[in-house]
């Protein structure tokens, strides 16, 4: 369950910069380097996220924006851009953008604010994601079924499932999961969370959930 990119750049370097530092990160990303080529690979592909230049060939970063959202695209996006004044951060607001985020940048950074904005629409734009053949986790219901039909599931391993899913390939580690999963009022339990693990292995497959010995789980996409 990758999480798709579209990456709007015509510099090439820095286009084949962060390409590799986000497909390192377990991203896929998918290129283009005018707004043309962007508009097409929009409609062809779902795409999770959007980085997007401003100055580039044919239709700029702001109008591209614009137009997809006239067009009901709700999908994030975040300018990555050297203009750097007001008037233009404004713009890029006030076109639907998300995040704004000036040249040079930190890769680090931009990795946190993608994050943060992939994080922010999990269960809110998202309708479905799809784990397996057949096998899909509804986020604004809470809900995972396997052909249609619904797999129970108990509110903590439910919780914990799409804790996973909003952090694909990534680790989760023992107190992140117990902070998620337990109330403040609530005694955190080891042997809880194993038992959940193991019903949650056993509903979408044990491969998909690796153990990270004394650290914590990983759920694999």
């Amino acid at each position: 369950m990758q999480r798709k990119i579209l990456l709007l750049e015509d510099d090439l370097q820095l286009s084949d910069t962060l390409k590799q530092f986000l497909e390192h990160h377990h991203f896929e990303v998918i290129v283009a380097y005018d707004s043309h080529q962007a508009n097409d690979l929009i409609y062809e592909h779902h795409i999770d996220l959007m980085l997007l230049d401003i100055k580039v060939p044919f239709q700029n970063g702001f109008d591209l924006l614009q137009q997809l959202r006239t067009e009901d695209n709700t999908t994030p996006a975040i300018f990555i851009t050297s203009l750097h004044s007001v008037e233009d951060v404004t713009r890029g607001f006030d076109v639907g953008c998300d995040d704004y985020i000036r040249k040079p940048f930190a890769l680090a950074e931009l990795l946190v604010r993608i994050e943060a904005q992939l994080k922010k629409q999990f269960g809110t734009h998202t309708k479905y994601v799809e784990i397996a053949q057949g096998l899909h986790y509804n986020p604004k219901e809470f809900r995972l079924s396997k052909d249609g039909v619904t797999i129970p599931l108990k509110t903590k391993e439910l919780k914990l499932l799409h804790l996973f899913l909003e952090h694909p390939n990534e680790l989760l580690h023992h107190k992140q999961i117990f902070e998620a999963l337990w109330e403040y009022d609530e005694e955190p339990s080891s042997g809880s969370l194993r038992t959940y693990i193991k019903t949650i292995r056993g509903a979408i497959g044990k491969e998909h959930i690796q153990t990270v010995t004394n650290r914590g789980y990983r759920f694999v996409s």
